[in-house]
């Protein structure tokens, strides 16, 4: 079995995902595909890519869910990935020493070299964020694009993981947890960032941003409770006081 590091590490290396803003276009699952096709982990096999049962190897997912706070309904995208946990099941677990977690940046990644593919560490994973890759019989997972963020020839604006370069609406973030200074260690702290799971003790070093409730976003933009046109003043009101505003350099 692996074990973890005996000290923590020095940096804590991590994404902060805002579920406010994320749009559930897909970007980020798409470009993470295609630079980890020909990257780290490469390669990320598809099997009847475009067949009746299509499947392959992922390392970012998005779910979308209908919630209902009580005070109206919406839409919430959640992506998912490896969450980089401080206390790892998912490499204690492993038999050979294949899954393991960096000392000096905490980033949990797979050595494929030692992984025989016996599933252990999904097992062990609450996140569903390990992929077995049906065609090398190994497992693959999110190595926060390790190949990208240490690229000394990437510009800085570029030494990001491919996820976070993409995303077209910047709901998510990438960053030092180790930092209380850094832009993401301040998210968390303003939006009240929390961890998936928490009872059970996995301490993931992503963190989540919560979607505000629909009363305080109406609030926020000055809309009515209700934009339906059969509303008092209704939709076309709303935009029309919204536009004058912008007009008139009120906004």
């Amino acid at each position: 079995m692996t074990s973890l590091p005996k000290q923590p590490p020095t940096k804590r290396l991590g994404l902060v995902i805002d579920l406010d803003i994320c749009v559930g276009c897909h970007a980020c699952v798409v470009n993470c595909k295609e630079w980890n096709t020909g990257g780290y982990p490469a390669p990320l096999s598809d099997q009847d890519a475009y067949g009746a049962s299509a499947r392959g190897a992922w390392l970012n997912r998005v779910h979308s869910y209908e919630i209902d706070d009580g005070q109206g309904g919406r839409t919430v995208h959640f992506p998912k990935s490896c969450l980089h946990c401080e206390n790892a099941h998912c490499v204690t677990v492993c038999p050979t020493g294949a899954s393991y977690k960096r000392e000096e940046d905490g980033i949990v990644l797979v050595d494929e070299e030692r992984c025989i593919g016996c599933g252990l560490c999904a097992w062990a994973c609450p996140y569903g964020a390990r992929e077995l890759d049906g065609s090398e019989g190994v497992m693959k997972k999110c190595t926060l694009c390790i190949d990208r963020i240490y690229n000394e020839t990437l510009s800085p604006a570029e030494q990001e993981p491919a996820c976070v370069a993409t995303c077209p609406a910047r709901a998510r973030h990438f960053g030092d947890f180790a930092d209380p200074g850094s832009a993401v260690s301040k998210m968390v702290e303003a939006r009240g960032g929390y961890d998936l799971m928490p009872e059970l003790d996995y301490k993931p070093t992503n963190k989540y941003l919560p979607p505000r409730s629909a009363r305080a976003l109406t609030d926020k933009i000055g809309a009515p409770e209700s934009l339906t046109p059969t509303a008092e003043g209704g939709f076309l009101g709303w935009l029309d006081r919204v536009l004058s505003d912008f007009s008139e350099g009120r906004t």
